[in-house]
């Protein structure tokens, strides 16, 4: 998450101003791990499909997927961390936020990372700098995680010890049926390392997959911090890339587009429709944009403009969330 989003969350619900933090190391390593816990186990729940029982063995199936979920948010922060001290910028190292793996139907036992900023960004170059650095390494951390994962793609015999009936007729039909929406730059590593008659999961099996399930994971956290609005990071690299005027009007568009997402993905389950694009999740998070976080970014006092190499890492910055969007993330298909 951008650093400066927390500076609203403590105008908001009253949490202790940054410049008044110390580094609790005990509470890092303590959030650290239990984050740690909490994914393994859901990772273990992804994997086999089952919401237990929470034996040791078990739960140890989940390290591959916990492993992997831990590497993506720990170098998504620790880009953001360490380009703040680049710019001499104080902040917090991460604050990994743990969430119970059994309270609701999709949960990746995390909610992310966040760090705090404990000083004023002094200049755009250095939001510029903090903004992008956080989603770039992210990004190159799934893309690793990816990339191992369609290379080391298990062959039929893993899926049905998971799923026995996976090839009978009636296979799915009396549950709930969970497929994760694809996107551009998850069909073309499907092009590239997929080849002939190997297997390929179908979408609503990959979460079985825990390198495949986290890579995928991780391209829809990213995709969602890049959206050009207010103080994500997206909203930071708009901002500092074509200045205030521009990026309200950016941050506006993104926010209908969203907002026209969430309504289609609402009226097809409360309608009974077929559109096979929206998901009523953009909905929840456009209202969380607009109330919350807010559209506009604060003014910067900083009238320079960025260099041509930043520009062009702002604009790569956005090619990568248009590679790692998805319309529809999630789609659920109830017992037929």
């Amino acid at each position: 998450m951008p650093d400066s989003i927390k500076d609203i969350y403590e105008h908001e619900f009253g949490l202790p101003q940054p410049e008044k933090e110390k580094n609790n190391y005990l509470l890092h390593i303590g959030l650290f791990l239990l984050t740690f816990i909490t994914t393994t186990i859901a990772g273990a729940q992804w994997i086999s499909g089952q919401p237990g029982p929470y034996q040791f063995s078990f739960i140890l199936k989940g390290l591959p997927y916990s492993i992997s979920i831990m590497f993506i948010i720990s170098c998504h922060e620790f880009g953001h961390y360490f380009a703040a001290r680049y710019h001499k910028v104080k902040a917090t190292l991460p604050y990994y936020i743990p969430f119970p793996p059994i309270l609701i139907f999709i949960n990746f036992g995390t909610m992310g990372a966040v760090i705090k900023t404990k000083s004023i960004i002094p200049t755009k170059k250095a939001m510029f700098d903090i903004g992008a650095a956080g989603p770039i390494a992210g990004f190159i951390a799934c893309l690793i995680v990816l990339v191992y994962g369609f290379t080391h793609v298990p062959g039929i015999e893993y899926l049905l010890k998971i799923h026995p009936d996976f090839f009978s007729p009636d296979f799915g039909k009396n549950g709930i049926e969970l497929v994760f929406g694809n996107t551009l730059l998850f069909s073309l590593l499907k092009v590239i390392f997929i080849h002939g008659s190997q297997f390929f999961p179908p979408m609503s099996e990959v979460y079985h997959y825990p390198y495949l399930c986290v890579g995928w994971f991780g391209l829809f956290v990213t995709a969602m911090n890049m959206i050009p609005i207010g103080q994500l990071d997206g909203g930071h690299i708009a901002y500092t890339m074509f200045g205030e005027k521009k990026h309200f009007n950016i941050a506006l568009v993104s926010f209908f587009i969203l907002l026209a997402l969430g309504f289609l993905g609402l009226f097809e389950e409360l309608l009974n429709l077929d559109f096979s694009i929206g998901w009523t999740g953009w909905l929840l998070w456009a209202l969380l944009l607009f109330f919350v976080i807010k559209l506009k970014h604060p003014h910067v006092p900083d009238d320079s403009e960025l260099d041509f190499k930043r520009m062009l890492l702002g604009y790569f910055s956005f090619f990568i969330f248009i590679i790692s969007f998805s319309p529809t993330p999630f789609m659920i298909a109830m017992p037929k």
